[in-house]
């Protein structure tokens, strides 16, 4: 299995989601420049976290434009498999492979915390294998992840399946206090329609590990792993 990890300018996660997958989970990676056009073959791709050009305009606005995104465009037509994590799923949206957008979390405050998310769609890989009543804890850490999207597609998104995942709070409950940044719907991360392109604003390559005392973001990993293999 062999998984591209995209490197932006200003991208501060890449090393985390390439250990994740190469050392907890035994995966193959590439790692990607964003001036590459070439994807080496890989089977999956991956948008890191960060601050893809500084955030300078909208989140992922200028990395949408990066050369290589063209090529990533294309694979996802094409039905290859892509995840894009906090600022990856600004991109993602930027780039017009998953509806939407992120805007500033409600408090204009950048939030770095632990969070629940309870898994949603039962359709998308991701998190179809999930137990709905078990929530997991994945941490945050964004300045831009209110999620989007206007009511008549946002009804759209609801009754495709499209919603992966939705913050909840420890016992599995979904409402206002454990929506940490104002996203409608309590949503914490899509698929498109077609269900292979995937975006979500907590870090699952975070909670991937014994040493930092949390492992719940190995499931999220798989589930895009094994639409591949399936």
């Amino acid at each position: 299995m062999k998984i591209g990890v995209v490197t932006f300018p200003g991208s501060n996660c890449n090393m985390d989601i390439v250990h994740a997958l190469n050392n907890n989970l035994g995966y193959e990676v590439v790692e990607l420049w964003h001036k590459d056009s070439d994807l080496q073959n890989v089977e999956a791709v991956v948008l890191p976290g960060g601050f893809s050009y500084g955030d300078y305009l909208r989140s992922g606005a200028i990395a949408r434009f990066s050369p290589i995104m063209e090529s990533v465009v294309k694979f996802a037509g094409d039905g290859g498999k892509v995840l894009g994590i906090c600022n990856g799923f600004q991109i993602l949206c930027e780039a017009g492979l998953l509806p939407g957008t992120l805007m500033h979390n409600e408090s204009r405050k950048f939030i770095c915390t632990n969070v629940y998310l309870k898994p949603v769609s039962r359709t998308a890989s991701i998190s179809a294998g999930l137990d709905t009543n078990v929530p997991l804890m994945i941490p945050i850490a964004h300045g831009e992840g209110n999620y989007f999207l206007p009511e008549a597609e946002l009804e759209e998104l609801e009754e495709n399946d499209q919603v992966i995942f939705r913050y909840c709070d420890e016992n599995g409950k979904v409402n206002n206090s454990s929506n940490p940044n104002g996203s409608a719907n309590n949503i914490a991360g899509i698929c498109n329609v077609e269900r292979n392109v995937f975006g979500m604003m907590p870090h699952p390559e975070r909670a991937c590990s014994e040493d930092l005392g949390n492992t719940d973001g190995m499931a999220i990993l798989r589930g895009v792993v094994e639409l591949i293999e399936a």
